[in-house]
């Protein structure tokens, strides 16, 4: 792989090699301690962000890579003096030997790669895409279950402007036997492109009013919160709720998963639940990030 943009680029087969290679990494990461050696990475943060950018921060370091950061470069970078992002790109590409970047424009990745000579990774492109994020939550589904193959997929919360389903849908399709179900408010039900991208796939998508509608031998129960910050105006708070009640509904084999931060819609009450993986799910983060940045820079 010479970049990450959005999730189109993989088939099934490079999928599980770059799993696989996480795989390896998560049970050894001791032996890849040097893979990123005299290399420089640009991580470049225009949003907010937590478990992302510590995260390719950890992985960079824990593969013996270097970094140039801005935490903040919406306020912290010449792009508040009015640099466009292009030109941004075509400096930093002179400084690193390949750039993470998250940014408010659904383009942003696809612009940046127009005009860098060093690879770039998507670490979040506004509604779009954040395909290291699905690469994660592909990742933890595997690690659960053993195969991706036949998974129930409920995805629930933010589905219009939550782009970390937007990616995942994307990858979970390319597995056989997958059924996905929605269940949303009204306002921010999935988009009718990814209901017409899984047709596409041979991938049934049933949209659901309440969590009765939901099989009770779901394998993920996948919640997002709220995009408040891509709109204007207020649609209130959340009206599914995964609490303890709610998920004793469903088997022992039921998965929550969560990009975090949560707001109201995940209960603190089901935090010990061997079924509430999100914790995890941010740990493998790091090991799936290594994976990706050894696989551009350093090679299978």
């Amino acid at each position: 792989m010479d970049k990450l943009l959005d999730c189109k680029k993989f088939t099934k087969e490079s999928l599980m090699e770059l799993l696989e290679l996480a795989s390896k990494i998560k049970a050894h990461p001791e032996n890849y301690t040097e893979e990123l050696k005299n290399k420089v990475i640009a991580v470049m943060f225009f949003e907010p962000s937590t478990r992302t950018r510590m995260s390719f921060e950890a992985a960079i370091q824990r593969l013996g890579g270097k970094m140039i950061v801005t935490e903040n470069g919406k306020e912290n970078s010449s792009a508040r003096k009015g640099e466009t992002l292009e030109d941004t790109i075509r400096v930093l590409d002179k400084y690193a030997d390949a750039i993470v970047m998250r940014h408010s424009r659904d383009d942003a990745a696809i612009a940046a790669d127009k005009v860098s000579r060093v690879p770039i990774i998507n670490a979040g492109s506004g509604k779009a895409e954040h395909p290291t994020q699905a690469l994660l939550d592909v990742f933890t589904i595997m690690n659960k279950r053993g195969s991706l193959d036949g998974t129930k997929l409920a995805i629930l919360g933010d589905l219009k402007y939550g782009r970390t389903t937007h990616s995942l849908l994307q990858l979970i399709s390319l597995f056989d036997n997958i059924e996905v179900f929605g269940l949303s408010k009204k306002e921010f039900m999935l988009p009718q492109e990814y209901i017409d991208y899984l047709s596409s796939k041979g991938i049934k998508y049933t949209v659901c009013e309440s969590f009765d509608d939901l099989p009770r031998d779901i394998d993920v129960l996948y919640h997002t919160r709220i995009q408040s910050e891509r709109f204007e105006g207020d649609f209130g708070k959340e009206e599914f709720i995964i609490n303890k009640a709610v998920l004793d509904t469903f088997t022992d084999k039921a998965m929550v998963l969560h990009p975090l931060p949560r707001n109201e819609e995940i209960s603190t009450d089901i935090d010990d639940d061997p079924r509430a993986m999100y914790f995890e799910q941010a740990e493998n983060g790091m090991y799936v990030r290594m994976a990706l940045l050894k696989d551009i820079l350093a090679g299978k």
